[in-house]
């Protein structure tokens, strides 16, 4: 059975950091691209964070505007685990955190998601 499972998540004081991880299983996903979602009450999904295969075979990472420079992804060699380090957390960032696996672009049919951590920031 494929999954993923996040952990990590919880309640913390803006300017805070949390780390988020995410362990996959059922198969191997080194050739997936791999990333974080997060949705936000009265909100849609919205892209964090990823990591994609690519050139000179090696991990690349893309970041939205609205956390560059806070969070770092990083993923293990095996492709089966994936971290998030959220730093100088705010309560914009209060959402719940999807580790998100795809074959190919984000959006596709084979994309995977986990079952979500809550992230919950207060001033």
């Amino acid at each position: 059975q494929v999954q993923l499972v996040e952990s990590g998540g919880g309640l913390v004081q803006a300017g805070a950091s949390l780390r988020l991880s995410c362990a996959a299983s059922g198969r191997t996903f080194s050739s997936y691209n791999m990333g974080w979602f997060r949705q936000a009450p009265g909100k849609e999904r919205e892209f964090v964070a990823g990591t994609r295969w690519g050139y000179a075979r090696r991990y690349y990472a893309d970041y939205s505007d609205s956390v560059k420079g806070r969070f770092t992804i990083s993923r293990d060699n095996a492709g089966n685990t994936m971290w998030l380090q959220m730093n100088s957390l705010s309560p914009e960032d209060t959402a719940v955190y999807y580790c998100a696996a795809a074959p190919g672009s984000w959006g596709d049919p084979g994309m995977l998601l986990g079952q979500g951590t809550q992230v919950t920031v207060f001033s």
